[in-house]
C-alpha cells in the first residue's frame, strides 16, 4: 500500500511546459529562418542590383569618351540611358532615407534595372535595417559612388555643351578624358567595397543563422529526449502501480473466496445450532436440561456475535483511514479487559500491568483492534487445567519502537502452527474463534508500519510483542 502511495507522490517535471518550449522553439526557429532567408534574398537583390548600377556607369563612361572623340549624337543618347541606372539608384536612396517607402522610390530601384520581385525586399532591407553596422557602410559607400555619379553627370552636361558650341579643344579632351577616368576608377572602388561589405553580412548572418539553428534544434532535441524519459518514467511508474494492484487484486480475490466460504458457514453454522437447540427444548420438560439447552443457545450466539465484531473489524482496518494522535495504552488495556470479561473464564484470569510508556503517537482504532483480539485470544485459549491462569501485560520503548507485549500461560501454540496463525481464517480451535482475530491483528500493525511477532510453547504459554514505531517520517 505504501509502495504504491510513494509511486503516485513522485514528482516529475511538466510535460507541458517541455511541450510549450517545444512548440516555441519551432515557432523561432521558422521565424528566423523566415526572416534570414528574406535578408539574404535582399542582399542578393542589393549585389545583383549593384551589378547592373556599375555596369550602367561603366557603359556611361564608355559611351561620354566614344561621345568626347567623335562627337556622335547616339552615344550622347546612349550615354544618358546608361546613366539613368546608377542615378535611378540613387534617387530611391535618397527617397528612402528621407520618406520612406513610396512610389517613387520603388521607381528608382525599376530605372536601376531591379528585378520588380525584388522591390519588396529591397525596400524591407533598407528601411528596417538601415541603421545595422554592415548595411550602414553599405549605403554610405553607395552615397559616395551616387556623389560620383552626379559629377559624371556634370562633366557629361560640360562636354555636351563644348560640342554644341564647337568649343571643345584637344586639351579639353585631355582634361575630360582624365576627370571621367579618375571617377570610373573611384567609383569601381566604391561599387567593390558596397558589394564586399554585402558579402560580409551575409557571411555573418549565414553563421549567425547556422549557431540558431543549432541552439534551437539542441533545445527541440533535449526537450523532446526529455518528454520521452518523463513519459517512459511514468509509463514505468504505471506498469509498477498496476502490478502491486494486480498483485493486490489477487490478494483480495483470495481472501474474498475464503471470506464468502467461510462467512457462509459460520454465519449459518450457529444459526442452524440455534434452530435445533430450540426444537429439542420445546420437546423437553425438565427445567435443569432446558437450562443447559439454554447455555448452548447462549454460546452459539456469543461465537456468531464475535464472529459479527470481527468481520466489521476487519472492514473498518480495510476501509479507514489512518489517524495519528496521541492514544493511552492504559486506557485501551483497562478498556478491552472490561469489554472481555464476559467470555468464559475471564473472571478467573488474573490480569497484571506493566506499562513502562503509556500515551504514544499512533492509530487509536488499529490499536483497539490489536489490543482487543490479543487479549481476546489469550483468554479463549487459557488453560483451565492449571491452578493459577494470568496475562501479562507489558509496554516500552527499544531500539526507537514502543513495544507491546501480551503473555498467557495459556495452552500454547504447537510448532506446525505457527506460521500459519496469522492467515485469513487459520485457527488452531475453530469452536474457539472464527479464524479472523490474528489474520486482523497482523493487518492493522502492518497498517501503521509495525511488525508482530510471537513466541509460544505447548501447554507453557504465548507472547506477543507488537513493535511499532516511536516516530513516524513524514
Amino acid at each position: 500500500m505504501y509502495k504504491v502511495q510513494s509511486l503516485k507522490n513522485l514528482r516529475l517535471p511538466n510535460v507541458f511546459i517541455l511541450i510549450l518550449i517545444v512548440f516555441i522553439s519551432c515557432a523561432l526557429l521558422i521565424f528566423i529562418n523566415f526572416f534570414t532567408i528574406k535578408i539574404l534574398s535582399a542582399n542578393r537583390a542589393y549585389i545583383n542590383g549593384e551589378s547592373h548600377y556599375s555596369k550602367g556607369q561603366k557603359d556611361a563612361s564608355r559611351h561620354l569618351i566614344t561621345y568626347l572623340y567623335n562627337k556622335d549624337p547616339n552615344q550622347w543618347k546612349l550615354y544618358n540611358e546608361e546613366l539613368k541606372v546608377p542615378m535611378g539608384d540613387g534617387i530611391a536612396r535618397k527617397t528612402l532615407l528621407k520618406v520612406g517607402d513610396n512610389e517613387i522610390a520603388r521607381q528608382g530601384f525599376l530605372t536601376g534595372r531591379n528585378h520588380s520581385d525584388d522591390l519588396n525586399d529591397i525596400v524591407w532591407l533598407f528601411v528596417n535595417f538601415k541603421k545595422v553596422p554592415f548595411l550602414a557602410k553599405a549605403i554610405h559607400e553607395w552615397e559616395q559612388g551616387d556623389n560620383l555619379i552626379d559629377e559624371l553627370f556634370i562633366i557629361g552636361t560640360q562636354i555636351n555643351a563644348k560640342i554644341q558650341f564647337n568649343s571643345l579643344t584637344a586639351d579639353d579632351q585631355k582634361k575630360f578624358l582624365h576627370q571621367i577616368s579618375t571617377i570610373s576608377d573611384r567609383l569601381t572602388i566604391n561599387e567593390r567595397n558596397f558589394s564586399n561589405t554585402l558579402g560580409e553580412g551575409t557571411r555573418k548572418i549565414k553563421t549567425l543563422l547556422t549557431i540558431t539553428n543549432i541552439i534551437f534544434i539542441l533545445i527541440i532535441v533535449l526537450s523532446v529526449c526529455s518528454y520521452y524519459s518523463i513519459m517512459v518514467k511514468r509509463l514505468t511508474i504505471s506498469k509498477k502501480e498496476i502490478e502491486v494492484k494486480n498483485e493486490n487484486l489477487i490478494l483480495v480475490n483470495h481472501e474474498l473466496d475464503r471470506f464468502v466460504y467461510s462467512a457462509s458457514h459460520d454465519l449459518r453454522s450457529p444459526i442452524t445450532s440455534l434452530k435445533g437447540l430450540i426444537e429439542i427444548t420445546q420437546l423437553e420438560d425438565d427445567i435443569d436440561q432446558i437450562k443447559n439447552y439454554l447455555q448452548l443457545m447462549h454460546k452459539s450466539l456469543t461465537k456468531q456475535d464475535q464472529f459479527i465484531s470481527d468481520i466489521i473489524d476487519y472492514s473498518k482496518n480495510k476501509r479507514k483511514q489512518i489517524v495519528m494522535e496521541p492514544v493511552s495504552l492504559r486506557e485501551l488495556f483497562n478498556e478491552a479487559i472490561s469489554q472481555l470479561m464476559h467470555i468464559e473464564n475471564a473472571n478467573k484470569i488474573t490480569f497484571t500491568q506493566e506499562l513502562l510508556v503509556d500515551e504514544i503517537e499512533s492509530d487509536s482504532l488499529r490499536l483497539k483492534i490489536i489490543i482487543s483480539n490479543l487479549l481476546s485470544n489469550a483468554i479463549k485459549y487459557a488453560d483451565n487445567n492449571k491452578k493459577e491462569m494470568f496475562i501479562s501485560i507489558k509496554s516500552y520503548i527499544l531500539d526507537g519502537f514502543n513495544k507491546i507485549e501480551v503473555t498467557d500461560n495459556g495452552i500454547g501454540i504447537n510448532d506446525e502452527c505457527k506460521e500459519h496463525i496469522f492467515e485469513m481464517y487459520y485457527g488452531t480451535n475453530k469452536n474457539k474463534g472464527s479464524g479472523l482475530g490474528l489474520y486482523i491483528v497482523k493487518e492493522a500493525v502492518e497498517n501503521i508500519k509495525g511488525n508482530i511477532s510471537v513466541f509460544s510453547e505447548s501447554n507453557i504459554g504465548s507472547k506477543f510483542i507488537v513493535a511499532i514505531p516511536a516516530s513516524y517520517g513524514i
